[in-house]
């Protein structure tokens, strides 16, 4: 174990550390910039804004995403908004308020420098998206519209009705193919990053494979970035699209980058329950919805009568009554726990007996259903066509389902890892978030990240790299990383198995979800982690990949993303059973209150966790960079 020290946070009052960096950090001259090349992985909001803010600066850009088109990133499905320290109801708002909600939602325990940081940014965020034509919604005399999200008591989370992901999405999307056609950024879709290529200790490049013909590529570059998202789909059931993956991240962790606090995943409160075993993945409803829907079950255990038959005084609004200063908009975390709560408790509606009702008809009385609709009604729209359901008649069903990491690469002030030159950004790094992250704050890191913060940060960095010669895709380290590739993929098809890579993910998703998801325990983590090995092991033998590895074949993809997953899935557990704490979405049975609230331990566990890989999945490495709090005072975090 060691301590991690240089987090490069500059010196200075906290408001004004980003504001001296800025004004110290190193410069590259705008005839120097045409001869460097960057790499960036993902073309979601993160990937795409930092591809186009670093074309724009006249860096020779080279962006992968494995979906037919950049605009198909995950980004996409994000929905209720994007938050931002404007103040623009007049109602007490401003940088530290969002500061200190941000940190204090994540329960204390993030870098504070970096969580200022992102608050700071957040009103040229909103300027530079309204510059885009990013329809945000807006009051009738013009004024940009506000709603608020949960662990906050103000109105900041600007809005597109309920496809804010799409929206910036597309506004960075534009910008990303303004310079591929001014041929600064060369894409390339259906491209599956399956390594980092490192040299002399410095990120280099990467090994890609080419997902329409199975030709693997080298790629070399005087940096690279990774903007891949996060892992929540290693739970197999959750809001992600089918396609996430923890592989780039993963694969650049076996190569000497630290991964932090991998057991801190988001279970969001407001999802669509489970129907079936046939199911894949679960459908995400926005959390701005708990503005004016409200949460409840019945008192009585295996009600039968429908919603509409169950009267007031039959009724338990939990979240009011549990905490009647945040209501229904209680964090995530807290939310989803009481959620399982009722419904482990036999209170729980719906054919299975898995959710819990999502009520609008007092706001639908109190404001009309015009709008309502106005405000949701996309949202209203998806919902009917999944269930066949109308929400404006009865009330919305909703369950927790695996949603966000908190966890992911340790990067510094600067966003970059341990490995020199690798930069990590958005939901890939572990940076901004603590143990639970605010709704409405993952678009803003993104857009953060890659169009305010990376800019700054990848020319301080490049500065010193600019005599450095332009790396050949010949050097051995290339050809090294190649064929550890397609050896990897060989034992891949050679296996023979009778088994899919599914069938292995949804058994791994099964283990993580009842014994490392909303509520964790000592016994439970220890026999998960009994649990996948023995799978892994059943992975390496039975595995079933038809096909060959020089065509498309969508198994063999599949099957590297469930080997990430069986590896990082045993971090996870180790992570959280070496935490002997709750805190933030890490909830340990061992250690809470006496009314079942999180018990943190400030004593022994203010740090962030960064394990090093050792070359043993069983025996990663702790680093510790602890938690200096400067500003704020961890307190007990209450929304009661």
């Amino acid at each position: 174990m060691s301590k991690i020290t240089d987090t490069k946070v500059p010196p200075g009052p906290l408001a004004e550390k980003w504001s001296h960096y800025k004004a110290s950090a190193k410069l590259v001259s705008p005839n120097n910039r045409k001869k460097l090349e960057v790499i960036v992985v993902g073309t979601g909001l993160a990937g795409a804004s930092a591809a186009a803010s670093l074309a724009e600066m006249g860096y020779n850009v080279k962006s992968f995403c494995f979906q037919d088109s950049a605009r198909r990133a995950h980004s996409v499905a994000a929905q209720g908004g994007v938050n931002a320290a404007k103040n623009y109801r007049n109602d007490g708002d401003s940088v530290y308020r969002m500061f200190y909600d941000t940190i204090k939602g994540g329960d204390f325990r993030s870098r504070e420098a970096n969580t200022y940081r992102l608050a700071e940014c957040s009103a040229s965020l909103i300027d530079q998206a309204v510059a885009q034509g990013v329809p945000f919604g807006r009051e009738y005399g013009g004024y940009l519209r506000n709603r608020s999200f949960g662990g906050v008591q103000v109105s900041r989370t600007f809005y597109a009705r309920g496809q804010t992901g799409q929206q910036l999405l597309l506004g960075a999307y534009q910008a990303l193919m303004r310079q591929q056609n001014a041929g600064k950024v060369q894409l390339y879709a259906r491209h599956e990053m399956l390594d980092l290529v490192l040299i002399e200790g410095k990120a280099r490049g990467i090994i890609a494979r080419n997902l329409d013909t199975g030709e693997i590529e080298r790629h070399a570059a005087h940096t690279v970035v990774l903007a891949t998202g996060g892992f929540g789909k290693i739970y197999y059931l959750s809001t992600l699209a089918m396609g996430c993956n923890a592989s780039a991240i993963w694969r650049a962790h076996k190569k000497g980058a630290f991964m932090a606090n991998p057991s801190w995943t988001q279970i969001h409160p407001t999802c669509l329950p489970q129907s079936g075993e046939y199911q894949s993945k679960l459908t995400l409803m926005s959390e701005s919805l708990r503005n004016d829907g409200r949460i409840w079950v019945p008192k009585a255990t295996d009600e039968m009568r429908p919603p509409g038959e169950i009267p007031e005084e039959d009724r338990d609004y939990y979240l009011e009554r549990k905490y009647p200063s945040f209501g229904n908009l209680a964090p995530r975390d807290i939310a989803s726990r009481a959620a399982k709560e009722q419904i482990d408790l036999g209170k729980g509606v719906g054919t299975l007996k898995n959710a819990v009702y999502l009520d609008f008809s007092r706001a639908i009385k109190e404001y009309g259903k015009d709008v309502i609709a106005e405000r949701y009604g996309n949202l209203f729209t998806m919902y009917r066509k999944i269930t066949g359901i109308d929400a404006y008649k009865e009330p919305m069903k909703i369950s927790p389902a695996a949603h966000f990491s908190m966890g992911g690469l340790w990067v510094d002030y600067e966003l970059m890892t341990s490995i020199p030159g690798l930069f990590a950004i958005g939901e890939a790094n572990f940076s901004d978030h603590g143990a639970n992250r605010l709704g409405a704050n993952s678009l803003l890191q993104a857009c953060v990240d890659g169009y305010f913060v990376l800019p700054y940060t990848l020319q301080n960095y490049l500065a010193d790299e600019i005599k450095s010669p332009n790396t050949s895709t010949d050097h051995p380290a290339f050809e090294e990383a190649e064929r550890n590739v397609r050896n990897q993929m060989q034992r891949f098809l050679e296996c023979k198995g009778k088994r899919t890579a599914e069938d292995f993910h949804k058994e791994l998703g099964r283990i993580l979800y009842d014994k490392c998801g909303l509520l964790r325990t000592k016994e439970g983590l220890e026999s998960a982690i009994k649990d996948i090995k023995r799978l892994r092991k059943e992975f390496e033998e039975d595995l079933m990949v038809p096909g060959d590895a020089e065509e498309v074949n969508s198994e063999l993809e599949k099957a590297g993303r469930v080997a990430d997953y069986m590896e990082l899935a045993e971090l996870m557990c180790i992570d959280a059973l070496h935490r002997e704490e709750s805190c933030g979405a890490h909830f340990r049975a061992e250690h809470q209150t006496g009314d079942g609230e999180a018990k943190r331990d400030d004593e022994n566990f203010s740090y962030s966790a960064a394990w090093e890989w050792s070359g043993n999945t069983s025996a990663p490495i702790l680093n510790k960079e602890d938690l200096v709090f400067e500003t704020v005072t961890p307190s007990v975090r209450s929304y009661k």
